[in-house]
């Protein structure tokens, strides 16, 4: 498994149940004599930073099937797999074919962070000395994916079905640090941790200075006269990654965290008054 700035993800060994009555055959067995090549190169996931290459080479990500026995139908109890960033040419890639019969023992889950969407309240375009809410929409604050298939529930019941090979990954933004963009320095907001009234992050029944959530900032001079008449807001997104295997929602295990970062421009606004 992995997670970086653009997104998570994991490959499996044999990641997909069988299905078939009877016994489930082994690894030897769907092999029918081919030859197992343990090992497949795949695109260098994005996010990830190398040197240049080698001249006539290119890096890949070499991952290895380690520890397996063929005379057992998920790879036995000790496979695993190995991931390795590796330069190679035509040469080095001859060493990891990858036949149409190998797909059967390979599975590729992968997920990307949906783009930041930052959203103000109570008014999208804040007043100044007046307190503006920083909160993410909850389409771009959490990231829930599983593998689609559906069992039935004669698979679920009748011992061919394999916990190991329901795999969901969960992303979450767990904190953002704000630079509201007027010189006053940052603001760091956890998110996800208090229960909030309004999935906007913003309880409609309270004023601005009865509100739970404590991720705001008051600006004291409007935007005028900023480039486009707007602040330029910068964000510093930390999302964690989680998994659990298995048919229930059962514990999440953590994987790691990355942060992503994002510029949204925001214009404030002179708070109009009638004069009397």
């Amino acid at each position: 498994m992995y997670v970086n700035a653009i997104g998570f993800g994991a490959y499996c060994s044999s990641g997909q149940a069988y299905v078939g009555g009877g016994t489930p055959p082994t690894w030897r067995e769907r092999l029918d004599g081919r030859p197992f090549v343990p090992c497949r190169d795949f695109e260098i996931p994005k996010g990830i930073r190398l040197p240049k290459a080698p001249d006539g080479k290119e890096w890949v990500l070499r991952v290895t099937i380690t520890d397996y026995t063929l005379d057992s139908y998920n790879g036995g109890p000790r496979a695993h797999l190995e991931r390795a960033y590796v330069p190679v040419d035509a040469q080095d890639r001859a060493q990891c074919p990858f036949p149409d019969y190998m797909q059967q023992f390979w599975w590729r889950f992968e997920g990307t962070y949906p783009p930041p969407a930052l959203q103000i309240m109570p008014t999208y375009t804040p007043r100044v000395n007046v307190p503006a809410f920083f909160t993410l929409t909850p389409d771009s604050s959490m990231l829930v994916k599983s593998d689609t298939k559906v069992y039935t529930p004669d698979e679920m019941t009748s011992g061919m079905f394999d916990d190991k090979h329901n795999l969901t990954m969960r992303g979450m933004v767990v904190q953002m640090v704000i630079d509201p963009g007027d010189n006053t320095g940052t603001l760091t907001c956890k998110v996800g941790v208090t229960p909030l009234a309004d999935p906007d992050g913003y309880d409609q029944t309270q004023d601005p200075d009865h509100q739970i959530n404590t991720c705001k900032h008051v600006y004291k001079k409007s935007s005028a006269s900023q480039p486009d008449g707007m602040y330029t807001v910068k964000l510093t997104i930390t999302w964690e990654v989680s998994y659990w295997i298995g048919r229930d929602a059962g514990e999440w295990h953590p994987i790691g965290q990355a942060n992503v970062t994002a510029v949204q421009r925001l214009p404030v606004q002179e708070v109009q008054a009638i004069g009397g």
